[in-house]
């Protein structure tokens, strides 16, 4: 049976900055029925330079007079509300998640917080540094892999398993991440803690370059469960990478579309959010377990829809079957189809009107 998909309502930076909006949208992803929410934890100074320029879409929607760095800066949580937002997850009965973008974030989110699973964001995919700071503490990571080659994939793959695996103070060489790599056991290990999320890093992505196939690509090369961080317009996509494989889902959500700031606008609202849950557990109902037999309900509707051997002319007792005389019509609860041959020059051994079925 499909597994249950986990729902990520990615709150991300749509609360603004304030507290207050980020509690509302814990709020409204438990209300939808999601999973988890999650939020993000950085120290602007450390993400960003001031002369790192803002992607197109950030521009678009919030202006060219500020940097990125002020934008990342007017976007922060302290790490006060953070324990306020996972306290008010734990009320809700929803897991809290955030994405650290720096070490110390992470550290925060370990110790102080209590996250049980870690989130790294497409851009830090290659930030091999940060991927050993998280390995290292043992914990599940959901990784998205927008912007990505199967190669860089594969790098931080080997970056995170000599964090899982190898001792808190051994020093790594580049060698070692492609070397590991080939021992049995970094697999198992990476099986059991790693999730893969195929994404396209832009927002909103158009359909065509979304390119679903590309999970089945992660899951066949690496043999790790997959999923989609969907960057989408609406809600339907979603649905169709739970059809294709996707055992996580994750999904932006605001409080109003309309709200300045540089999500909002590829965002879903709550109850786009709520529609889209429930898209998918149908989905997952539909799948099944794959065997080819007829479900219960079916099994009435054999004797309807099918059929069975009938006379379709008067037929006395000894006189032979023939095409001319013998043919298949519903109900299908008498001699089947399959048998038509075999019965074609035997003698009748008694008289059938016409459109009455045979009987063996």
């Amino acid at each position: 049976m499909q597994r249950r998909t986990m729902i990520i309502a990615e709150a991300g930076v749509n609360h603004n900055g304030n507290c207050a909006r980020a509690l509302a949208l814990v709020e409204a992803a438990a209300r939808a029925g999601a999973d988890v929410v999650k939020f993000q934890s950085f120290r602007a100074d450390k993400l960003a330079t001031a002369e790192a320029a803002k992607a197109s879409y950030q521009q678009a929607t919030t202006g060219t007079q500020h940097s990125q760095l002020e934008m990342l800066r007017a976007l922060e949580l302290r790490e006060d509300d953070e324990q306020r937002i996972a306290a008010a997850c734990a009320k809700a009965s929803i897991t809290y998640m955030s994405t650290a973008f720096d070490a110390d974030s992470a550290t925060h989110l370990v110790e102080r917080i209590g996250v049980s699973t870690l989130k790294v964001g497409s851009g830090d995919l290659t930030n091999a540094p940060l991927l050993l700071h998280l390995a290292r503490f043992r914990l599940p990571i959901i990784l998205s892999t927008g912007m990505a080659t199967l190669a860089e994939v594969e790098q931080a793959l080997g970056v995170i398993a000599f964090g899982y695996l190898r001792e808190p103070t051994a020093q790594p060489m580049a060698a070692d991440f492609a070397n590991i790599l080939l021992d049995r056991e970094t697999w198992t290990e990476l099986r059991s803690k790693l999730t893969l999320l195929h994404c396209t890093t832009e927002y909103p992505a158009d359909p065509q370059s979304i390119n679903l196939r590309a999970m089945a690509t992660l899951s066949n090369a690496f043999g790790l469960p997959v999923g989609f961080s969907d960057h989408s317009r609406g809600i339907h996509v979603a649905a169709a990478a739970v059809a294709l494989g996707a055992t996580v889902i994750e999904k932006h959500l605001t409080l109003d579309r309309n709200l300045p700031g540089p999500d909002h606008r590829a965002s879903i609202e709550p109850d786009e959010l709520a529609a889209m849950i429930a898209n998918i557990r149908e989905v997952e109902a539909s799948l099944g377990d794959g065997r080819k037999i007829p479900a219960p309900e079916e099994i009435a509707n054999r004797s309807v829809a099918r059929r069975s051997l009938v006379a379709t002319s008067a037929i006395r007792s000894g006189e032979l079957f023939t095409e001319r005389n013998l043919g298949v019509k519903r109900p299908g609860d008498g001699i089947p189809p399959t048998e038509y041959w075999s019965y074609l020059g035997k003698k009748a051994d008694r008289d059938y009107a016409a459109n009455e079925a045979l009987e063996p």
